[in-house]
């Protein structure tokens, strides 16, 4: 199973972190051991001091493909969840600084928050509106429909390059309104108004 993740896929994200609009997906990967589900607590990790959510959307991959073309893409993904891609962003501000890769930022123990999944069928995906809140206060307010990269697009992006097989994970980007938790901090995600994922930060 991978995570494939991809940054920058909001115009107002990436004009929050001062970064470029990219004109091709920015993607990065996460090993299994990044997952965090159940609602389980996130621990923030000892090598840093500023751990941010990004709260996102999620594709559940449910074919085996490679050079997926768009008339058959949106036929690769079959369920969605709310995920938090936790970032250590002064790690991450160090590595961009050096040129060196994020994976030390991005793709730590726990780093990849994934709720309960649901099924696409019935939902716009076009449309589709999702929320983050930190202590019970919205902090991201998402739609799909500002996406620079849609779902279809992102995997016949992604499968030039890494053969997709079912239950992979891509985590599609994050909108405006990302910031740092603290302990004793609770992150609540959900799509369409539906609660979909708690997560206490430690």
């Amino acid at each position: 199973m991978k995570i494939i993740c991809i940054g920058r896929n909001y115009v107002d994200h990436a004009k929050e972190l001062s970064n470029p609009v990219p004109k091709e997906p920015l993607v990065f990967m996460k090993p299994s051991t990044a997952l965090l589900i159940n609602n389980d607590p996130m621990y923030i990790p000892d090598f840093t001091d500023d751990l941010h959510y990004e709260g996102e959307i999620v594709l559940h991959i449910c074919k085996n493909g490679r050079h997926v073309q768009p008339d058959f893409a949106k036929g690769y993904y079959d369920k969605i969840a709310y995920g938090i891609d936790f970032t250590a962003r002064d790690v991450q501000q160090r590595c961009k600084e050096k040129g060196h890769p994020w994976e030390i930022a991005k793709a730590f123990d726990k780093s990849a928050g994934l709720s309960k999944f649901i099924d696409v069928e019935g939902l716009d995906m076009q449309n589709l509106k999702f929320q983050t809140k930190l202590n019970g206060e919205v902090v991201q307010d998402g739609n799909t429909k500002d996406l620079i990269f849609d779902f279809e697009y992102i995997i016949c992006y992604v499968s030039q390059f890494f053969k997709l097989h079912v239950g992979d994970l891509i985590y599609t980007g994050t909108p405006a309104g990302v910031g740092p938790v603290k302990i004793g901090d609770t992150l609540e995600g959900s799509i369409e108004g539906q609660e979909m994922l708690s997560c206490l930060i430690k």
